[in-house]
């Protein structure tokens, strides 16, 4: 049976993304406490289809994942899109992945809490490699006065970072700058919680960010639910 797929191609028109995409699967992510922490994970994978093919089995996506079934975290990404690359016989590979990652946490009462962090890793390889990491922290405040919960007021929001990075960074680390330095902002502005503004906290988490070997480019992304409606800031290096 003739291989249609991988023909010649005559009419010379380039598909610059062809691929599969909301793929579940499981991954292993390395976890600092714990050493590993097994998580499931929605996959999208593509390349680019030089002219001179007429398609590619998507099933070979699929295959190439199952190569790495159990071993895909930050260090197996490169090679998976360099066989994806050498595999589908592609200009250029692409590899996505959205994930939870999870924190335990210990409480001021002495009990431990489970936090969930919404994560993802998005890869390219043409010349030249590319990973950027993103991670989404929640913020969340309640401050209530002396006269009773009625008069508590709750401000909600999340700090999204990116960063791309020239070694291994723990995914812990990045969530510790980040929720460290908005906990300090916050105690510094224990009266009038309302200084605790998006281009504040935006700001902080940047310097701390610059601060921390290893890391090549950021991007940090504010937003925070005020009287009905939605503030942001966002600041690059």
């Amino acid at each position: 049976m003739k291989d249609i797929q991988n023909l010649a191609d005559h009419r010379k028109i380039n598909i610059q993304k062809v691929g599969v995409k909301n793929i579940s699967y499981p991954i292993v992510l390395q976890d600092k406490a714990q050493l590993k922490q097994h998580t499931v994970a929605s996959v999208n994978m593509y390349c680019n289809l030089p002219h001179q093919f007429k398609g590619t089995h998507m099933s070979r996506f699929v295959e190439i994942l199952n190569d790495f079934h159990g071993h895909i975290d930050m260090n197996s990404f490169q090679l998976i899109l360099e066989k994806m690359k050498l595999k589908l016989e592609a200009e250029a590979a692409h590899l996505s992945i959205e994930f939870p990652f999870f924190v335990e946490k210990n409480m001021n009462s002495g009990a431990k809490r489970v936090v969930r962090y919404e994560c993802s890793m998005h890869g390219s390889l043409e010349e030249t490699k590319d990973m950027l990491l993103n991670i989404e922290i929640p913020i969340s405040t309640q401050d209530c006065s002396e006269s009773g919960a009625l008069l508590c007021t709750t401000e909600s929001g999340t700090v999204k970072i990116g960063v791309r990075f020239h070694h291994f960074i723990w995914i812990e680390d990045l969530i510790m700058v980040v929720e460290s330095t908005i906990e300090q902002i916050y105690s510094n502005n224990s009266i009038d919680k309302r200084c605790c503004s998006v281009d504040t906290i935006n700001s902080e988490v940047a310097v701390r960010l610059k601060q921390m070997d290893g890391i090549r480019w950021f991007q940090v992304a504010t937003e925070k639910e005020v009287n009905g409606y939605t503030a942001f800031a966002i600041t690059h290096m």
